[in-house]
């Protein structure tokens, strides 16, 4: 009977160790057939065309937070001569998360992107994937904005009151600030109506429509005054610092670079605001040859 178990037990760690050995083949294998495969964003929320170099198969992948800029962004760069030539495909994803930036960024998926120096930073994407800053925006500060009274960081006055909030969660101005501060007044953001939209300027349109009460979102002096009160706007944060483009530079592609310059410095200052009038210009494209000019 003792015999009959050690052969049994022999037999199992037999069995056993040629079905780990098998595993461990079939793990393997899947490891080295996944270095040739083609990274593959992580969400589907994207716009596409095509540029009239429809034989070329290069295609330039732009990451960013909203629908509202990825509508804008996809016209603008397949009309442009640079990209045209340079490029037959453009897909333009969008979504706020940070996993998707990280996706993106990290792993060098994205040609140009929308995001924080400090994202940039804490990847190291500018030492991995040589991404470099196209345009920055300027430093700024959040409120709490109201078109009947003055907002109160008080518990109670935010119970009763329906709430406009960015549904990306990156956004500083829209979303971070505005719920660390439900969050230091002891507010559950679960108990709160609380109404996401995707653009500052939705946030704006459905406060003058009074279909929310508050917004949380920056000041604009030139736009917010014709619309709503400074009176009526309380601070949530200061000094915030602006999102930049970064643009992915294997080569040494200056007119991309200054091409997509252009193009970016286009879209914001198409919004008519005061605070896009100091963007951050990182490239000298006024001069032949072109000149990456950095920091100021």
């Amino acid at each position: 009977m003792l015999k009959k178990y050690k052969l049994s037990l022999k037999t199992i760690l037999f069995s056993s160790l040629i079905v780990s050995t098998w595993l461990a083949w079939l793990l393997s294998q899947a490891v080295v057939s996944s270095s040739h495969l083609v990274l593959q964003p992580v969400q589907n929320h994207k716009y596409e065309c095509e540029t009239t170099s429809s034989e070329n198969r290069a295609v330039f992948r732009v990451k960013v937070p909203t629908d509202y800029l990825a509508k804008q962004v996809l016209p603008a760069l397949c009309q442009n001569d640079v990209i045209k030539r340079q490029y037959g495909h453009v897909e333009v994803f969008w979504g706020g998360s940070l996993a998707e930036q990280i996706e993106f960024f990290g792993k060098g998926i994205a040609d140009l992107i929308l995001s924080k120096d400090s994202i940039l930073q804490a990847l190291r994407a500018d030492a991995t994937h040589n991404y470099m800053p196209i345009i920055g925006y300027s430093s700024y500060s959040a409120f709490f904005i109201s078109n009947k009274e003055k907002p109160k960081l008080e518990k109670a006055y935010f119970l009763d009151k329906k709430i406009g909030l960015l549904d990306y969660p990156t956004s500083r101005s829209g979303h971070i600030l505005p719920k660390k501060a439900f969050k230091s007044l002891d507010l559950d953001i679960a108990n709160l109506d609380i109404v996401y939209v995707s653009s500052h300027s939705a946030l704006r349109e459905k406060l003058a429509n009074n279909e929310v009460d508050i917004i949380a979102s920056y000041w604009n002096d030139k736009k917010d005054e014709t619309l709503f009160s400074h009176n009526y706007i309380t601070p949530i944060g200061e000094n915030i610092t602006g999102s930049r483009w970064y643009l992915k530079l294997s080569e040494e592609n200056t007119d991309l670079a200054c091409a997509v310059q252009s193009v970016t410095k286009e879209i914001a200052q198409s919004e008519g605001t005061a605070y896009f009038d100091s963007l951050h210009e990182f490239w000298q494209c006024n001069s032949i040859p072109y000149k990456f000019i950095g920091e100021n």
